[in-house]
């Protein structure tokens, strides 16, 4: 083999060392490696560990998280203090913005006013409740009995006109509201006309005698 004196081809890189070529990647590799090392548990991803003054004021604005969330619950509590106030206002006044669950909506409110525009026999069970215990308490056989029957007498009433009245109801609700959900609504009335009327929670709206 010749070589041209004219342009020399440098030693350095026919002779050059393969040591630093196989060293490079092992470099790279070190430095991967480095980039692996165990990370400080209260450290972010892939950031170094927090100094001890910054681990501090992270610790601080831990506590002031949990002085805001004391806060939070008791403006909760405000809230729920007022909604219930509302509440309490809108059983008086027949608001439905207010009203609970089961007394909103036009079904309902209908089945009140229908079960307070008329006398219900039920709303009287509970002063002739105690005026039957009252006789059945007189130790004389004739006014036990007396009370025994006024007993069998004010059930059957009860019974015979809350059923007149699930009747007229539901045939009234069909006719009012023949695409609304009535479901529920002649038991709604039945329990809230076992109810005096001075008692009852809404407030009645309409007079007795008065068409809803």
């Amino acid at each position: 083999m010749w070589s041209n004196p004219e342009y020399p081809v440098p030693l350095g890189f026919v002779f050059r060392s393969r040591a630093k070529e196989e060293k490079a990647p092992g470099a790279d590799k070190a430095t991967v490696t480095d980039s692996k090392q165990p990370r400080h548990p209260e450290a972010p991803k892939g950031r170094p560990t927090p100094k001890r003054s910054v681990a501090q004021s992270q610790r601080r604005s831990v506590a002031n998280t949990s002085m805001s969330r004391k806060d939070a619950a008791k403006r909760q509590r405000e809230e729920r203090r007022a909604a219930l106030e509302r509440q309490r206002q809108a059983l008086a006044t027949g608001d439905e913005r207010y009203l609970p669950a089961r007394d909103k909506g036009p079904v309902r409110r209908f089945a009140r006013d229908f079960v307070d525009s008329r006398f219900n026999i039920a709303e009287y069970f509970l002063p002739m409740a105690v005026i039957i215990l009252v006789l059945s308490v007189v130790q004389q056989p004739q006014i036990q009995n007396a009370a025994l029957l006024l007993w069998l007498v004010v059930i059957v009433m009860i019974v015979l006109d809350s059923f007149v009245t699930g009747f007229r109801l539901k045939k009234r609700l069909a006719e009012r509201f023949p695409d609304d959900n009535r479901r529920g609504a002649v038991a709604y009335a039945l329990m809230r006309s076992l109810q005096m009327r001075r008692l009852r929670l809404p407030k009645p709206q309409v007079k007795r005698g008065e068409r809803p």
